[in-house]
């Protein structure tokens, strides 16, 4: 195998490593707390322990896992306040995203927002709470990318990263799609008209409506 191949696999092994990885903290497949044992992942993703390794690097930079000293890897812990402080922060930023998204749509993007809206709309319909949630961060990336903030988008990451698991259960709430899509299609559809002030004023609302749901968790 040659020098680049050998790049390229451990480049993609990386990538397979931190896919499951995320995939697992976020469903709860792995706790907080839970120590992570490289040689159990190495097995489990069928990748080297060096992509295990760059992997468990990444998502420590995520703030997703953190590593303590002499006792290896865990799954980072975020409790209830922590994670509410988070998405406070995010209220802001996703607010901006939402106001420049409306100032800059353009009629290519107002089909892909409805597209969202529909698809959103029928996963509510449908009863699947995991495909609603998928095209939730879908919609937010699509409006990050009409807006072209790309320092609010990147924090937006970053925080996001660190309360996967806190989204990824109160997504599964009995009841909450339902209310979540009604907030969502407030967006969108501000943003469809070009409105940045109504654009912020709904997606602060939605996040609001997200603490407060958070806020009420067991």
């Amino acid at each position: 195998m040659s020098e680049n191949q050998e790049l390229e696999r451990g480049t993609q092994g990386k990538a397979v490593a931190v896919e499951q990885l995320r995939r697992a903290v976020r469903q709860g497949d792995v706790a907080p707390g839970q120590r992570l044992v490289e040689s159990e992942l190495v097995e489990q993703f069928g990748v080297t322990r060096g992509s295990v390794r760059a992997a468990i690097d990444e998502l420590v930079a995520e703030g997703l896992i953190e590593r303590i000293h002499n006792r290896g890897a865990r799954v980072r812990m975020v409790s209830r306040q922590q994670a509410i402080e988070i998405l406070e922060c995010r209220k802001a930023l996703e607010g901006l995203i939402a106001a420049k998204a409306a100032e800059r749509v353009q009629p290519a993007d107002i089909v892909r927002l409805r597209g969202y809206a529909d698809q959103l709309t029928a996963a509510v319909r449908d009863g699947e709470p995991l495909k609603y949630s998928s095209l939730n961060h879908e919609l937010h990336a699509a409006l990050a990318d009409i807006a072209g903030q790309l320092t609010a988008a990147d924090l937006i990451g970053k925080l996001n990263a660190q309360i996967v698991r806190h989204q990824f259960q109160l997504s599964l709430r009995a009841g909450r799609p339902q209310v979540s899509l009604g907030e969502h299609l407030a967006v969108a559809e501000a943003v469809i008209a070009g409105d940045p002030v109504e654009a912020e004023r709904a997606m602060r609302a939605h996040l609001d409506s997200v603490i407060a749901a958070l806020s009420e968790s067991d």
